[in-house]
């Protein structure tokens, strides 16, 4: 198995793939997140691990997007990790020499409250990752004084950490996905699981998303992320990148997919997969796979 990955080396989605595998060999880093899925819709690599939503700055556009545009990939997987930055430099350096610091856009967004307090005149380099940050210092950029990254990052490019803990949010969390082609067989329902969809909606249409969110409602399906995007082919077109709780083996899931594939002009499944957090689902009385099946074998007798 061949995983690419948002890299260099030492980034955290890198830290997300070595919870799957640990064999550097097996690992193929790439510039951006859309590279790393264009890999394996070209067949370069078997999977590819990318973020797709962070505890603090939500969704990441990025994947959300390139999972939509292209052909149909498939979820099999999630990871959480957690979120630790340290502002790092290639010698020890005052706080207050410091005025570029380059990062990734979500790493800079989620130190900004402490950037603005310890760093006033501080101003963002945009960078494909943390790690890239560090590999470009460490590789001798000139065009910043610092770097936001993980710890691991710092000591793997040989920089020196001049501030700890710079980070607004100390129990923040990004989540991670495993994706493969279209034909990657499905995990197996665990009673814990999401499905992932993207779903647009009738552009002429009033209540159309309330329609569409009936199809979760009424099912007894519960949303965990739920996420606007631009169509891209005309102003005010949008589509919906959404994670709702549930395998497409249970009942009420396939329900849903019945329903929006009626009201829908365009439904995408991209995967069902066990739940990282590994929490039993609470289902709401009347929706078990044997309250749809009693069901079903009712509307039987009556039409026999």
């Amino acid at each position: 198995m061949r995983f690419s990955y948002l890299g260099p080396r030492g980034t955290f989605t890198h830290m997300a793939l070595s919870q799957l595998s640990t064999n550097e060999e097996e690992h193929v880093p790439a510039i951006d997140v859309p590279a790393a899925l264009r890999m394996v819709r070209s067949g370069e690599t078997d999977f590819a691990v990318v973020p797709i939503e962070n505890s603090v700055e939500g969704g990441v556009n990025a994947t959300i997007d390139s999972l939509s545009n292209g052909s149909t990939l498939r979820i099999v997987a999630e990871m959480l990790v957690p979120i630790t930055f340290v502002l790092a430099a290639k010698k020890d350096i005052p706080l207050d020499q410091v005025k570029r610091i380059s990062t990734h856009p979500h790493a800079w967004a989620q130190c900004q409250n402490w950037i603005a307090e310890n760093l006033t005149e501080a101003s963002h380099v945009p960078a494909t990752s943390t790690a890239g940050a560090a590999k470009a210092m460490a590789d001798g950029a000139l065009n910043f004084d610092a770097v936001l990254c993980n710890p691991l990052s710092a000591e793997q490019y040989g920089l020196t950490v001049i501030a700890e803990g710079v980070a607004d949010n100390p129990d923040a969390v990004t989540r991670f996905i495993c994706v493969g082609t279209e034909d990657t067989p499905l995990p197996e329902p665990t009673g814990s699981d999401k499905t992932t969809l993207q779903v647009q909606l009738p552009s002429d249409e009033a209540g159309a998303l309330l329609t569409m969110l009936e199809q979760f409602a009424t099912r007894g399906v519960n949303l965990s992320r739920i996420e606007s995007r631009p169509v891209g082919d005309s102003l005010g077109r949008y589509q919906f990148s959404i994670d709702c709780e549930g395998h497409v083996a249970d009942e009420r899931v396939q329900a849903v997919l019945i329903g929006l594939h009626r009201t829908s002009p365009l439904v995408r499944f991209f995967g069902s997969y066990p739940s990282a957090l590994q929490k039993p689902v609470k289902l709401r009385p009347g929706t078990a796979n044997q309250d749809f099946a009693s069901a079903r074998g009712w509307v039987a007798s009556l039409l026999n």
